[in-house]
């Protein structure tokens, strides 16, 4: 199967499992050893004002202190991931997931957003989802997610109410009207 690195995944509406049910996942990573990546349509009721006071950043002053703190995925449940636009050379623990997107989990963009000298576009995430190799390619047989390749409007513009419908609109479907009975040719 090919790469499904900056792709969205959309959670169908028979997901049983609670962590993911009606879920939009932006996938960071997939390559021989799994995939890994972040939920973005779910804020939990932490705002970014909170962290910068937990972690002792300051920030009275930054304009993003009202963005609201996500539920990233069961795993790393204690750890910061920030998804962004921009470069992961300017971060201390970085990766680069596609020209314009980068992952990173070290606290100086912490601090650089509340100092209002972070990136512009941004979610930040607790915690993240992860596939073991294979496991994912087996619930996309099983008719658990689909896929669509990512796009920065719905990931960075959208309201976090309508990011998986908006991800299902770039394939013109409704989520709504989809079955648990997948076709196989």
């Amino acid at each position: 199967m090919q790469s499904l690195k900056h792709h969205f995944l959309l959670a169908m509406p028979h997901m049983e499992d609670a962590n993911f049910a009606s879920s939009l996942v932006y996938l960071c990573d997939h390559d021989d050893n799994g995939c890994m990546g972040v939920i973005v349509n779910k804020p939990l009721e932490v705002t970014l004002d909170a962290l910068f006071d937990q972690l002792s950043l300051g920030g009275e002053r930054s304009l993003h202190r009202s963005e609201p703190v996500y539920y990233g995925g069961p795993m790393h449940k204690d750890r910061g991931f920030i998804l962004h636009q921009g470069s992961s050379q300017e971060w201390d623990s970085s990766i680069q997931v596609t020209a314009d997107i980068a992952l990173t989990t070290s606290i100086d963009i912490l601090q650089a957003l509340a100092n209002n000298t972070g990136p512009k576009h941004f979610l930040i995430c607790l915690g993240c989802a992860g596939w073991d190799v294979g496991q994912l390619e087996d619930e996309l047989k099983d008719n658990a997610w689909l896929t669509v390749d990512a796009a920065l409007g719905v990931l960075f513009e959208t309201p976090p109410a309508e990011r998986l419908s908006g991800a299902a609109g770039i394939l013109g479907v409704d989520l709504n009207l989809m079955t648990r009975d997948a076709g196989h040719a």
